[in-house]
C-alpha cells in the first residue's frame, strides 16, 4: 500500500466517524478553555482571608491570619508584628511537608514543619513574601507556591 492509498483510506476513515460519531458542537472551545483554566490552577494557590479585612493585608493590623490552598493542601499563616517592627509567622500544614520555604526577593528562610504540621519563622522584616511547600508524596515530589502576599 502506498502512502496515497493510506492517505485515501484515513480520509474515509474519518468521513465515517464524523458520520456515525460527530464530534459534539463547542467540544473544541471548552477543551481549549478547559486546559487553560487547568494550567492557571497549578501557577495559583487559592488566597483566602480567614480574619480581618482586607486592608489588614497591608495596614496597621497587629495580627493577620491567610490561608492558602490548591484544593488538596492547605497552609494557614497567622502573622504578628514584634515590638522591633519585624514579623513572626506561625503556620501549620495539613499534609507531611518535606520542607517550608519563606522567600522575601533573593532573600530565603527554610524549615521543617513538626509531625503536628506546626512551622514558624521568626524576625521577618516587613515586605512582599511568598511561602513554597515541598510534600514527598510516595517517590514524587510537589510544590505548593503561594502568591506573594505583604508582611
Amino acid at each position: 500500500m502506498s502512502d496515497h492509498d493510506d492517505a485515501r483510506l484515513f480520509a474515509r476513515l474519518r468521513t465515517v466517524w464524523d458520520e456515525v460519531d460527530p464530534v459534539p458542537a463547542g467540544l473544541i472551545d471548552r477543551m481549549v478553555a478547559a486546559v487553560a483554566a487547568d494550567g492557571l490552577n497549578r501557577e495559583y494557590a487559592l488566597l483566602t482571608l480567614v480574619e480581618g479585612q482586607l486592608g489588614a493585608v497591608r495596614g496597621d493590623a497587629d495580627a493577620l491570619t491567610l490561608q492558602f490552598s490548591d484544593g488538596t493542601t492547605s497552609i494557614l499563616l497567622h502573622v504578628t508584628t514584634t515590638a522591633s517592627g519585624r514579623r513572626r509567622v506561625d503556620g501549620w500544614v495539613d499534609t507531611t511537608a518535606a520542607r517550608i520555604v519563606l522567600a522575601q526577593g533573593d532573600r530565603t528562610r527554610t524549615t521543617t514543619p513538626a509531625e503536628t504540621g506546626r512551622f514558624q519563622f521568626d524576625d521577618v522584616p516587613p515586605g512582599l513574601s511568598r511561602v513554597r511547600l515541598t510534600t514527598l508524596d510516595g517517590d514524587e515530589e510537589r510544590t505548593l507556591e503561594t502568591p506573594q502576599f505583604e508582611l
